[in-house]
């Protein structure tokens, strides 16, 4: 519920016009414009459907891996196609997880396709003294983001969020 509430993504330089590297961007919901309610009622209602149909989320990476802009690379949609083809098989729920240290998500370890290193962020980065400083600053950037909805929802959903 943090994740859907928050809505992250991020511009991506060709992507976007004027956009020369990646910027972070929230949308709750990811459809905030169209939003009519506070994004915790589209999140209850999410989460209803979810128990009842008793379905997995997946958070997936489709944008930058291996370091900053100028370093890393857009992730290549090859990797991107594996891990969808991974969900929908049921393959990678079957797949070990570690918890990120500063996100708190459970990450998949091993996918069919992927290597490794890309399904861990840090490990992608040469740098990881870089690395562990942008995932600072993107939880930062996830906090103060959330500070908006969090008046409204529960205790469980804002711990739900970046720990750093």
């Amino acid at each position: 519920m943090y994740h859907f509430i928050s809505g992250y993504t991020a511009k991506v330089a060709g992507t976007e016009v004027g956009v020369t590297e990646p910027q972070a961007t929230f949308s709750p919901c990811f459809g905030g414009p169209f939003l009519v309610w506070h994004p915790m009622k589209y999140a209850g209602l999410l989460a209803e459907k979810m128990q009842r149909h008793r379905s997995n989320v997946w958070l997936v990476n489709t944008g930058w891996s291996g370091g900053a802009h100028g370093v890393g690379k857009r992730m290549k949609l090859s990797l991107t196609r594996a891990i969808i083809d991974a969900i929908h098989t049921g393959q990678i729920a079957k797949s070990p997880t570690v918890p990120d240290p500063v996100f708190g998500i459970s990450v998949v370890t091993e996918c069919p396709g992927v290597p490794r290193e890309v399904l861990r962020p840090r490990d992608a980065w040469g740098d990881k003294s870089a690395h562990d400083t942008t995932a600072r600053k993107l939880a930062g950037l996830f906090q103060a983001n959330f500070r908006q909805y969090e008046e409204r929802v529960a205790r469980e959903v804002k711990e739900a969020g970046p720990r750093a």
